[in-house]
Order: structure tokens, then sequence, then C-alpha cells
């Protein structure tokens, strides 16, 4: 009796983790299927779910336009250029958190995370006064520097997270072997922490790829990313449906690939250290 019971909660969990599970996917899939319709089908009174003539002539267009791979390769490099500029900054920061930790490193820690919650718009003013005197607008390397400034609080705390759990005493036995503090980072703590880096790695390549707010405020056109491009189809005249779910598609298409193959790393990455 109790294990038909414990047997009808765990259906019952999984059903509607399941409706929850749909109920927020299913925009992505309306932007999805809305890709493969034209502008007309697009804005009906009445859409049809499956029902309508597929195209994909949406997809040639964006294809069409020569400055489309110009974009994928600004989310490229300042996705990846971003975070592996965070990582350089981050690992000797977390290492010194963890391992030589002062009086003040958890107010520090706070005061890091406490920046998360600021609006970006209360900040763009000056940033963007700065990025306007040093030449930085509409460069890749603007958006490198300030998605790193971004996203250094989560870079920093996943990594302090995972050199927390390593043992300090195989640290000090590196020391007494005359590893030196640069040697004990790059050659005995990074190869520890391969998987908390992968995972921190993946979701801020993941969060950089999405950036919105700062692509769109300090690019015009020689930098702007995928999210830039997927705004460009709002005009005066209206929005371009279809075509703007097909830009939308191609733009998260990447990521939901990387993100459906690293599932396992960026939930180990999130909930790592939060039960312990």
């Amino acid at each position: 009796m109790a294990n038909t019971k414990h047997q009808g909660k765990t259906l019952a969990v999984t059903v509607l983790a399941w409706l929850v599970a749909l109920l927020i996917f299913f925009p992505i899939l309306w932007t999805i299927i809305t890709s493969f319709k034209t502008e007309g089908e697009a804005i009906a009174s009445t859409p049809s779910f499956l029902f309508f003539d597929w195209t994909l002539e949406n997809y040639a267009e964006v294809q069409s336009r020569s400055d489309y791979f110009s974009h994928v390769m600004n989310s490229v490099v300042i996705s990846f250029g971003s975070t592996f500029l965070g990582l350089l900054i981050a690992v000797p920061a977390a290492w010194s958190m963890a391992f030589a930790p002062s009086k003040h490193t958890k107010n520090i820690l706070m005061w890091m995370l406490s920046t998360k919650m600021l609006p970006p718009v209360g900040v763009l003013v000056p940033i963007y006064l700065y990025f306007r005197d040093w030449n930085l607008l509409d460069t890749q390397i603007g958006l490198v520097l300030v998605l790193t400034m971004v996203n250094l609080p989560i870079i920093v705390w996943m990594l302090y997270t995972y050199f927390k759990e390593i043992p300090g005493d195989i640290l000090e036995a590196a020391r007494m072997d005359g590893a030196s503090l640069a040697k004990e980072i790059l050659y005995v703590l990074t190869p520890m922490a391969v998987p908390g880096i992968a995972s921190t790695l993946l979701l801020n390549i993941i969060l950089a790829w999405n950036e919105a707010f700062w692509t769109l405020n300090l690019t015009a056109a020689k930098a702007a990313p995928l999210t830039a491009f997927i705004a460009s189809y709002s005009s005066p005249e209206g929005l371009f449906w279809a075509k703007l779910s097909a830009a939308s598609t191609l733009a998260i298409a990447p990521i939901l690939i990387i993100g459906w193959f690293s599932q396992k790393q960026l939930v180990r990455g999130l909930t790592f250290g939060a039960v312990k």
C-alpha cells in the first residue's frame, strides 16, 4: 500500500514537472514554428500551430543578409573572449579567497555578489562616456571588457565554491616540494578543478551570448552580435515576426545545442555547494 502511494506521488510529481517544462519551453517552440510561416500567417488573428504552408524563405532572407555571419563572429569573439578573460582574473582571485582568506573575504564576496543586483541602466551613462572617450564604442574589445566586468562576480563565486572543496593539504604538499605560487595554481589546483572550471566556462559563455542590454547600447554595426541583429528586425514600420523568429532561432540554436549536451555540467555548476 505504501509502495503504491509512493509510486502515485512520483508519477504526479513527474507529470507536474513535465507540464512546467512544457510551459517554459512553449515560447521557444512557438518561435521556431513561426520561423517557418509566411509573414501573413505569422500575424493571423487565428494562428495555426502545425497546419500551414511551411516555408524556408525567412531563413533564406536572413542568410542572404551580408552582415549575418559578421554578427555570428562578433557573438563568438565577445562571448568566448569575455569568458576566457574572466577566467584569467577569477582563478587567482578565487584561489586567494579560498586558500588565503582574510577577515574581509566574506564581505568582499558579498559585495561582489551585490553588484549583480544593480540595475545595469544605473551605470550606463558613465560607462558609455568612458567608452566614448576611450574609443571603445562599437568595438569587440569594448564589449569583451564590459561583459567580463558584468559576469566576473559569477565566475569568482563559482570557482571559489569549487576551490573550497579541494583539500588544502594537497596544495601544502606541493609547496613543500618547492612549487611556486604560479606552478601551484597552474599545475596542481587547475587540473583538480577542471569540472568546476568547465561548468563556469559554459555558463558564462551562455550568459555573454544572450546579453542584450550592453550589446544594444554600446554597439552600432561593426561589433554588433546576434542579439543586436535580432533587434534590427524591429523597425518603425512594424515587426517582421516570421523573419524575427527565423533570426532568433538561428541565434539561439548554437547555445541550445551547447546547453543540451552540457546540461549535467551546467546543473552541477549551478547547484554545487548549494546543499551541504
